[in-house]
């Protein structure tokens, strides 16, 4: 049966994040995560439409100068054809992903939101993650049928923000989140691990920002230097701080989706795993096109380059039934959507 428990408040969480082992943590997530959201593991379908970005963030590999990079654009005929064979599979959520791509005006996205919802009949949940737009264009995604937008603060520390996202500041990054909820979408952030300049004090407080925006979903997990990048020679930290990042946010946001994310898969074979068992509810099956996904690096050693979206979903369903686990094909709303409509 499925509980209700009290999130933890902040000096809590800073006596967890200090004292308590990795272990412990993951002990203490996963029951939270059971308690809220059962065995089930939610699905979302990953579709990365666009490669070209004018940012230039010194973490990523498909950043504006990064000239090693193959761009691409999917066409939208293609990209609906890849929405009707994930939602025949059963996928009820679909993530559009893309860089900051001008070529991707805001009329452009609500005439795909709108071609999506029309192709799954309304049924499916469409999240978008389009990079930051104005107040305006967020109301007019969520009236063509948008659901939800992700926009990952990354870090904390605005120093650090403005030092790696080409001096574009955490306050504005802040500020958008709070647009998109005020036009309507249940809204989604996160964090990567392991940055250059990172204190203990910033993992924590990375934490702390998620549970004073009271986010519908937060995606984490750790940094991987990539090798076309100016950080390229940034030691690697090891996946445990994405473990007890993912517990912690658990405890701090008993309600929230949280996704077991790639990067974890792609530091450590059973990274995903680790994450689900320490309490996050969320996969992400990565459905783009073979023939473009290996262009869509952010980061280097991406897993399942060569896999069709559907073999993915397989695999998936293989990985997590030895933790207790099953596959679920529902929307998967934020609680609070999903009470609002019952």
């Amino acid at each position: 049966m499925k509980t209700n428990p009290k999130a933890l408040g902040p000096a809590e969480l800073t006596e967890l994040f200090y004292n308590a082992t990795t272990a412990e943590l993951a002990t203490m997530g996963n029951k939270i995560c059971t308690q809220v959201h059962g065995r089930n593991v939610l699905l979302r379908g990953l579709l990365e439409y666009t490669n070209y970005c004018v940012s230039n963030c010194l973490y990523c590999g498909i950043r504006r100068e990064n000239r090693k990079v193959q761009r691409y654009r999917i066409k939208e005929n293609r990209l609906l054809e890849v929405i009707q064979a994930g939602f025949d599979r059963g996928l009820r959520t679909f993530v559009i992903q893309g860089g900051e791509d001008p070529c991707y005006p805001v009329e452009r996205i609500c005439r795909l939101v709108e071609a999506i919802k029309q192709k799954t009949r309304g049924e499916a949940a469409v999240t978008l993650s389009c990079g930051m737009r104005s107040r305006e264009e967020y109301g007019e995604m969520v009236q063509a049928g948008a659901d939800r937008y992700l926009i990952r603060f990354e870090t904390s520390d605005p120093k650090l923000h403005a030092c790696l996202r080409d001096g574009k500041t955490l306050k504005d990054r802040l500020q958008a989140l709070e647009d998109t909820r005020t036009a309507g979408f249940q809204t989604g952030s996160g964090f990567m691990l392991g940055l250059p300049g990172e204190t203990p004090e910033v993992r924590l407080e990375n934490i702390l920002l998620c549970q004073r925006l009271e986010l519908d979903m937060v995606g984490i997990g750790p940094f991987i230097p990539h090798p076309d990048t100016p950080l390229k020679h940034v030691k690697q930290h090891p996946i445990e701080d994405s473990i007890r990042g993912v517990a912690l946010l658990r405890l701090a946001l008993p309600q929230t989706h949280i996704p077991a994310t790639t990067a974890a898969g792609t530091l450590q074979p059973d990274g995903r795993e680790q994450m689900i068992a320490a309490g996050a509810n969320v996969l992400m099956p990565n459905i783009t096109p073979a023939d473009f996904k290996k262009d869509y690096l952010l980061y280097p050693g991406k897993i399942c380059l060569d896999e069709s979206g559907i073999h993915c979903i397989n695999d998936l369903s293989s990985r997590v039934r030895p933790l207790d686990r099953e596959l679920c094909f529902d929307r998967g709303d934020a609680p609070r959507i999903a009470g609002m409509r019952q």
